[in-house]
């Protein structure tokens, strides 16, 4: 699959084959090594493991690295491997959830916002990424264009779309309603009317016959988290109703965690053209913070936000191989007897080249 990629270096100055440098490059991120000279230094150690295992006889110098991963088509790459990882025998799943995120550590002083942005599409219950582009600075535009753009590229039909009230755009829903898909958007002050509507309508006593609602208790650890659904398929009282493309259903998901002594509320209203029980559309909507819960990870395990690479095309590069990674490794402990989380078995992948070795066949 990495054949696919084109080597844009001279042929006359290729000494190690770009399948071969990536292959190094995928098996330092499943052991959760992301920085250019800490990748020179877990090489050194593991020389031999590649040339037993892969038949790489030699490691490329830093400086090959740092020019492969600047210079290949970072679009190309992000392709192929979310081709690769849909190709894996799993099921799908019918919610996709789609997210942007900043990487903080690309931005300029005295330039807002001017930090890289990855948008992505991320099917909830494989952790299969569908869908990735990545908006620059100079590229003068904003997540709602992309996203439509990225669902030019997707098969939707009998899919959910959740996303957070950005994408709470008339245009976005027609064009997913357009594709026999569904949608499920968070609704905040950039509708505000709209929000104040349903806000109005689910609080008031009067509509109380018309409103279903669905509750749920979970504990963990100290931490109580109480969540309610309510929800109402009598919409007609919407301004502008034809104009939102396929609604047919609002609901509030309210928030009450308790945790230390302390109890905090917060309340969530949403539009959704499901026209489901209040059950379905919470979980729909939670299902959403799995996209937040890869975000973080990206963070938190392969340290995203600070990674050091000075082009845009690396840092690129470089976050498709991360979800790429986590995506080995998820599918590596969904056969474990004894699972682990993702970040101990990340540096299990460090520390034991055959857990390395394992998550790699995974690919």
């Amino acid at each position: 699959m990495f054949n696919k990629i084109e080597d844009p270096r001279h042929k006359s100055y290729i000494e190690h084959k770009l399948g071969d440098i990536l292959l190094l490059v995928m098996g330092a991120v499943v052991c959760g090594i992301t920085e250019l000279s800490d990748m020179m230094t877990y090489f050194d150690s593991k020389t031999e493991f590649y040339r037993d295992k892969y038949g790489i006889s030699s490691i490329p110098s830093k400086p090959t690295f740092s020019r492969v991963l600047s210079v290949i088509n970072a679009d190309v790459v992000g392709k192929v491997i979310v081709e690769i990882m849909r190709s894996y025998p799993c099921e799908l799943g019918d919610i996709l959830a789609v997210d942007g995120k900043a990487i903080c550590g690309t931005g300029e002083k005295g330039r807002a916002h001017s930090f890289l942005q990855i948008l992505s599409v991320y099917a909830t219950e494989s952790g299969i990424t569908l869908a990735q582009k990545a908006i620059e600075y100079e590229d003068k535009t904003n997540e709602i264009p992309v996203f439509r753009e990225l669902l030019n590229e997707l098969e939707i039909e009998g899919k959910t779309i959740t996303a957070d009230s950005m994408h709470c755009q008339k245009e976005t829903c027609e064009r997913i309603i357009k594709k026999k898909g569904n949608y499920v958007f968070g609704v905040k002050d950039n509708h505000k009317n709209l929000h104040d509507e349903i806000e109005l309508f689910l609080n008031d006593k009067i509509n109380q016959s018309s409103i279903v609602t669905y509750e749920t208790i979970e504990k963990n650890g100290g931490r109580i988290e109480k969540r309610i659904c309510r929800a109402s398929s009598d919409i007609g009282w919407i301004t502008n109703l034809p104009e939102w493309k396929g609604l047919k259903s609002i609901f509030s998901v309210t928030r009450i965690t308790t945790a230390q002594g302390t109890t905090t509320e917060e309340t969530g209203y949403y539009i959704s053209s499901l026209n489901t029980d209040a059950k379905q559309l919470l979980h729909t909507s939670r299902s959403h913070w799995k996209i937040e819960s890869m975000h973080w990870a990206l963070d938190v395990i392969w340290n995203e936000d600070n990674n050091n690479f000075i082009s845009a095309n690396s840092q690129k590069v470089m976050n498709s191989f991360r979800k790429f990674a986590m995506f080995a490794h998820k599918q590596y402990i969904s056969t474990l007897k004894n699972k682990t989380s993702l970040k101990q078995n990340v540096l299990l992948a460090l520390l034991n080249d055959d857990v390395c070795f394992n998550v790699m066949k995974r690919l």
